[in-house]
């Protein structure tokens, strides 16, 4: 409110206010960014290792098949809220 009637008689001051606008609508979308895309590339890993695990252990113990797809699904889940975890905090970061 203040900055606003400064701005009024000075023009500098509500360009600095823009400004500082500006700079933290830029951070928000750098977070959101950071944030969804290390969750991705976190995930990705993830889900990569847990198929590999999985592939390996059917192909040494096939009679094993269902026990080791059930926890195969179960990893596979759990690694991918890991996801979802960092796209929530990047939607935090950018909206405030």
């Amino acid at each position: 409110m203040f900055l606003h009637l400064l701005s009024i008689f000075h023009p500098l001051i509500g360009a600095a206010s823009s400004l500082a606008s500006d700079v933290k609508s830029a951070g928000g979308s750098i977070g959101l960014g950071v944030g969804a895309g290390g969750g991705a590339a976190g995930a990705g890993a993830g889900i990569g290792m847990v198929f590999n695990a999985s592939i390996q252990a059917k192909t040494r113990q096939p009679e094993l098949r269902q026990d080791i797809e059930r926890d195969q699904w179960l990893g596979f889940a759990l690694t991918e809220a890991t996801f979802f975890y960092g796209l929530v905090g990047g939607f935090i970061a950018f909206f405030l």
